[in-house]
């Protein structure tokens, strides 16, 4: 017996053989897809890779610079130097077409770098250390957008690896199963029915058989 009740019927097979049909065409598709999507994915991660090589090379001079304008120009004259300094960063989700599918990613529109200070109150290590900080910022908003389309791609992948999962052993192995179950059942009725219809016909023959002695019989014994 297959694992889903259902009545051995024509009309049954039928609907079972068309959700087969629709199954492993489903299947087709979202294995595509998952391919794709894991192609994409891949895509990403090597971005992903690349700029977090960036950073960390930014890091390595990033932080040096800043130590040095702190030596050079001490604490309290880089805190006087910083607290009227404003720079504007603005988040924006923005949609992306990967795969075919529309995806929310993020943008992050960075300002213009400037000097915000005095001429006269600068040094080349404060400059070096905004500029530093300014490639700093534009490697990491940059990252972020990546990865945040990764984790997208990443979960799609799971979803429809799911999908794949769900349809390649449990929906198409039942369908199966209860496709094969049916057949076998239709046939066993075909074989009843014409055995059936084999057993009437001698029946038949031999009534008649046996009507047309009896009578032969009959009229020999009016005969005699």
């Amino acid at each position: 017996m297959p694992s889903e009740h259902i009545a051995p019927t024509k009309s049954n097979l039928l609907r079972v053989k068309e959700r087969l049909v629709t199954a492993e065409e489903g299947y087709d598709l979202l294995e595509q897809k998952r391919e794709i999507l894991v192609m994409e994915l891949m895509q990403k991660v090597g971005q992903v890779k690349i700029l977090e090589r960036d950073l960390d090379a930014r890091l390595t001079t990033a932080f040096p610079a800043l130590k040095r304008m702190l030596v050079v120009a001490g604490r309290e004259r880089a805190e006087r130097l910083s607290r009227n300094i404003r720079y504007r960063f603005d988040l924006e989700e923005k949609r992306v077409l990967v795969a075919g599918m529309n995806l929310p990613g993020l943008e992050v529109h960075l300002p213009e770098m400037e000097l915000k200070y005095s001429p006269a109150n600068s040094f080349a290590e404060c400059d070096e250390t905004v500029l530093e900080f300014f490639e700093l910022l534009k490697i990491l908003t940059e990252l972020a957008g990546v990865r945040t389309i990764a984790w997208r791609l990443a979960r799609e992948v799971r979803k429809t690896q799911r999908r794949v999962n769900a349809l390649e052993k449990m929906v198409i192995p039942t369908a199966k199963e209860t496709k094969a179950y049916i057949e076998a059942a239709l046939e066993e009725k075909d074989r009843d029915a014409f055995f059936s219809s084999k057993l009437l016909k001698k029946k038949g023959a031999a009534g008649k058989l046996a009507l047309k002695r009896s009578g032969s019989d009959a009229v020999s014994g009016g005969k005699g």
